[in-house]
């Protein structure tokens, strides 16, 4: 029990008074850093990785590193809500802004993952408008939509501290949603004008293999699936565009295409690529 809850304190009542008002007043102060939706509203086209290792010291150095936001991957990468919380923290300490990849559309994994606090979350395999309604209602507190409330203890609202949270977390936090089949680029602009969906993510792999066509990113079929998502999400309401960049498909060419949101790599395939590199540096040398 802590000295507000029957413990001997250690402080005088004045002393603690002190330290609760000063709390309350730390949480009040504005943020630094724009939100996610603040930047991309102001015209900023934003470069991201995404984080499937789960190491904190990983997120912290990516952070520095200049990414604008960092996906943590909890659909492809090992780790669950625990993992996910110091890879937080640690891109907070760089100011980075951060998004959530669920492993699945439920209001379980919303709830956990918004309690988080990220500025971000993204839906996997939304394949129609339903889909993204059902995203958007897991976002939203009652009578709007069916979030659970426990904002006075949870990280987002700053363990309590953040008398704004109620106010600002809906309209701050960033709701993506994928494209990542056939199906669901015949309904991409439905999907993009759901109210509430900020942004859709044509996922090229998922969309590639749903074609037939896993081993063959570069495919023709394939390029004129990703454009005719891509004009249907460009022309289907206000939601910004976001992808990931591949070898055939270069952040600089998907910028000019409408892209507001470019992720360019994975923390392991970064990993992967620096060892291969020194390792095959060394074995050149005998």
């Amino acid at each position: 029990m802590d000295a507000m809850h029957g413990a001997k304190s250690i402080f005088s009542p004045n002393q603690t008074l002190f330290f609760y008002r000063a709390l309350s007043t730390m949480a009040s102060l504005p943020s630094t850093t724009k939100t996610i939706k603040a930047r991309l509203n102001n015209g900023d086209t934003l470069y991201g990785l995404f984080l499937l290792s789960f190491s904190p010291t990983l997120a912290e150095i990516s952070g520095h590193a200049g990414y604008d936001f960092v996906v943590i991957d909890m659909e492809h990468g090992h780790g669950g809500i625990s993992q996910a919380l110091p890879c937080l923290q640690a891109l907070s300490s760089t100011q980075t802004l951060t998004i959530l990849r669920l492993p699945e559309n439920s209001p379980s994994w919303a709830k956990k993952a918004l309690d988080l606090g990220p500025d971000g979350l993204m839906f996997p395999m939304i394949d129609d408008p339903e889909s993204a309604k059902n995203a958007v209602k897991y976002c939203r507190y009652p009578p709007a939509g069916i979030r659970g409330a426990a904002h006075p203890i949870v990280r987002a609202s700053k363990y309590g501290l953040d008398d704004d949270y109620l106010e600002k977390c809906e309209r701050e936090l960033l709701i993506m949603c994928q494209v990542e089949s056939e199906e669901a680029v015949k309904r991409a602009g439905e999907i993009a004008a759901v109210d509430g969906v900020d942004c859709v993510m044509v996922g090229p792999l998922d969309l590639s293999a749903s074609l037939g066509y896993l081993r063959d990113l570069g495919n023709e079929k394939v390029k004129e699936v990703m454009k005719v998502a891509e004009q249907a999400v460009l022309g289907g309401g206000d939601a910004y565009l976001a992808g990931f960049s591949m070898a055939q498909d270069p952040p600089n060419e998907m910028r000019k295409r409408g892209y507001n949101m470019v992720c360019g790599a994975v923390d392991l395939a970064l990993f992967r690529n620096a060892a291969v590199e020194d390792v095959n540096k060394f074995k050149k040398m005998f």
